[in-house]
């Protein structure tokens, strides 16, 4: 079991962590196909605290690693750009036709390329030492919760579905932005 407390592990505890987070966001992804949306939102949050812990373990117990930094983003792009995206697709735009599916099919793209671009960015300044006390751009986790927060407001009738849409645009963009955001 000492490979759990060794940072040059692949299966060290914080890594193990955030594998139980890319577990819940592939359940997750399934319940979404299967629209359970409710169990779909439970495990994406239990994905979040999982991001949250994997964090502290790995620099309480000094097991941050590359291996782990990848992984990280992985399960991040999964559970707070994937998840999210495919939920408001499935419950948001289901019964969307032809032509506006193509429209509603691009701003869920362009999101996922936000996300996307932005984890890159991270692992990279990461990589070069250039992570600051601040995010640069919105972090996926909170544009994961501002998505939710959209996908509340259309359930409740507040956002129309083309609102969501352009909330979706508006979020997708400030993840890439230059907003400066606190750094826990």
């Amino acid at each position: 079991m000492h490979f759990l407390w060794r940072s040059e592990s692949h299966f060290n505890l914080a890594n193990l962590v955030t594998m139980l987070n890319i577990s819940a966001g592939l359940i997750a992804v399934y319940m979404i196909t299967q629209h359970h949306f409710d169990l779909a939102i439970i495990l994406a949050w239990f994905g979040g605290i999982c991001d949250i812990i994997d964090g502290k373990i790995a620099r309480r117990y000094k097991l941050s690693n590359p291996f782990g930094i990848q992984l990280d983003s992985f399960a991040d792009f999964l559970s707070f750009v994937l998840v999210p995206t495919f939920l408001i697709f499935e419950s948001v735009y289901r019964h969307v036709e032809f032509p506006a599916l193509i429209i509603t099919a691009g701003v869920s793209i362009y999101y996922v390329i936000s996300g996307l671009r932005r984890l890159i960015a991270f692992n990279l300044d990461s990589i070069s030492g250039e992570v600051a006390r601040y995010f640069i751009g919105v972090p996926t986790p909170l544009g994961a919760i501002l998505l939710w927060l959209v996908y509340l407001g259309f359930i409740y009738g507040l956002i129309p579905e083309a609102g969501v849409m352009g909330l979706m645009v508006a979020i997708g963009y400030l993840l890439n932005s230059k907003i400066k955001i606190p750094h826990p």
